[in-house]
């Protein structure tokens, strides 16, 4: 071909394709080749066979669009003649050079797949063609997806490997910031609904398998700044927050509307502009606020005051108008949480903890200056209000209980631990040897698995993980060397100065009797300071109850 037409370098990788088809014979299999590996079947190419046709498809850079549209068609026309294993290897080498030429025509590629929507196979070989570039760029991938497979995800015959596409190319991804910019509302709110709509056309196993997936999709609609980005999926996801919609839906949905209150703060704005014409699903969002309000941000409860104010305004304009029950509950909603914003309540706790202070305080004091307890006023008020003789009374009573319960206990407690050993042994034992029997089959696999994950670890991890680390790893021997060292010689060289101070002190030798010395008069000087407080304290007392 070169020789013959050395202008039209087309005809080279076009007859080089059909050359290989017709030397790759291989059994029928079903068009998408689920059971084989995603690279399958170019994965088998020796290096050999791999370097003529990457080197081939470098010198025809220009007619990789066309020779790509050639193979896509020629599987079509010769789907039932023969097998397509030819044009398979070279469209799989084609996205490795340039994955981007799959996206460059998707309209027309739709409207081919819609044209051969009752010929389940022939749509499947085009799904599975546009699909390859995806496994080498993920951005490449989720354009196919949402241009190609997303608008016949209702299709009984073609939902199935959409999905399954969909699963493996973000299984495939673990790194989903290069999918970041292809999905935006317009693309991510069918994925909802048919994530999250009851009776929609997908089977119930499927959309419990899109539900798995929609977490990651949700980041990749997000994309890098969901802060600046977020409000732009507000009115979509309240439009759908209905009092009706499924409990599952109206979870997803409150918590993304929470999200997108949090993260952006345009989502307030919008929210003030939507108020009037979504009274139910406002409704709905402020109970739902009201009922996590100590789980939501700090931040989040600041920036909501201004909002659940301009709300209470609407809601009494609205009142005055045209009162409705949506808006009742809409007011009664923003008034309790602006009483949650107002604070949290009188401190109690506060109050009874330095109640309690004073009490032992002032007990204490007067035990001190009176000599012991039964001297002092404390002791002489119990007595004569007769909580002493209560006191001693219930004392005596459990007393006389925690006897008995104990003579008990050590009377019946060998019988009825025999009794339980007796009847529990069997079972005991046998979960023992459960526990033993699971733990060296857990051990077995991690001994396997382990390293196949380890390595999948290192194989999957961009490399700037490991290059952070090893920043990490140099910022820590410099907390290391410049902090925590010289602070440990500075703290012990503060403590060598202590104890010397402490030895000179006691006259050179520290003994348990100088140690007692030095405690009691920190104890007195502690004491003094506390009666200094309460007298204090007492004088002033008694200054504002005189002026009373």
């Amino acid at each position: 071909s070169q020789s013959l037409f050395p202008e039209n370098p087309c005809v080279w990788v076009k007859d080089l394709a059909g050359y290989l088809n017709h030397k790759l014979p291989a059994p029928d299999t079903e068009p998408t080749l689920s059971s084989y590996a995603h690279d399958y079947p170019y994965c088998l190419a020796g290096k050999e066979l791999r370097a003529v046709i990457k080197a081939l498809l470098a010198r025809c850079s220009d007619a990789l669009p066309e020779f790509f549209d050639h193979c896509v068609f020629t599987m079509l026309r010769e789907q039932d003649r023969q097998s397509l294993h030819g044009y398979r290897m070279c469209i799989q080498a084609l996205v490795q050079v340039k994955p981007q030429i799959v996206s460059l025509k998707l309209p027309d590629h739709l409207e081919l797949l819609r044209s051969h929507q009752n010929r389940p196979v022939k749509c499947l070989t085009i799904m599975w063609a546009l699909g390859q570039a995806g496994f080498y760029d993920l951005s490449q991938g989720l354009r196919v997806w949402l241009g190609i497979m997303l608008p016949v995800l209702g299709m009984k015959a073609l939902s199935a490997y959409a999905i399954t596409y969909l699963e493996r190319l973000l299984t495939l991804h673990a790194n989903l910031t290069k999918g970041f910019g292809v999905m935006g509302p317009k693309e991510f709110f069918p994925l909802l609904d048919f994530a999250y709509m009851p009776k929609n056309a997908l089977s119930q196993s499927l959309q419990e398998q899109l539900c798995q997936l929609y977490p990651r999709l949700k980041v990749l609609a997000f994309g890098a700044k969901p802060d600046s980005t977020l409000h732009t999926y507000f009115p979509s996801f309240l439009s759908r927050a209905t009092p009706n919609c499924p409990d599952a839906m109206k979870k997803e949905l409150l918590r993304s509307l929470t999200e997108c209150l949090t993260v952006d703060g345009q989502s307030l704005s919008v929210w003030r502009q939507l108020y009037t014409k979504h009274l139910s699903q406002s409704s709905l969002l402020l109970s739902h606020l009201l009922q996590s309000w100590s789980t939501l941000p700090p931040k989040l409860q600041k920036n909501l005051k201004d909002t659940i104010q301009s709300f209470r305004v609407t809601n009494d304009e609205l009142q005055s108008s045209t009162n409705t029950q949506h808006i009742s509950d809409c007011s009664s909603l923003c008034h309790s949480l602006q009483q949650k914003m107002q604070g949290r309540g009188y401190p109690w706790w506060r109050v009874l903890m330095m109640s309690l202070v004073f009490v032992a305080g002032f007990i204490a004091h007067d035990v001190r200056s009176q000599g012991s307890f039964a001297d002092s006023t404390t002791a002489l008020y119990l007595e004569r209000s007769g909580v002493t003789a209560v006191s001693q009374q219930a004392w005596s009573k459990v007393s006389h209980c925690g006897q008995q319960g104990v003579s008990w206990l050590l009377e019946n407690t060998p019988y009825y631990y025999s009794r339980a050993l007796e009847a529990a042994g069997p079972l005991l034992e046998d979960t023992r040897g459960r526990i033993a029997q699971k733990s060296s089959e857990l051990l077995l696999w991690l001994q396997e698995n382990l390293p196949l994950l380890i390595e999948w670890v290192r194989a999957n991890t961009p490399e700037s993980v490991f290059e952070f680390m090893e920043y990490v790893k140099q910022l820590l021997l410099f907390v290391q060397e410049h902090v925590i060292v010289p602070a440990l010689q500075y703290l012990k060289t503060e403590l060598q100065h202590a104890w010397k101070s402490l030895q000179e002190s006691c006259d050179g030798e520290v003994s348990l009797h100088c140690l007692q010395n030095h405690l009691r008069s920190f104890t007195n000087s502690t004491w003094v300071y506390l009666q200094d407080a309460t007298s204090a304290a007492k004088s002033r007392a008694q200054e504002l109850l005189s002026r009373a």
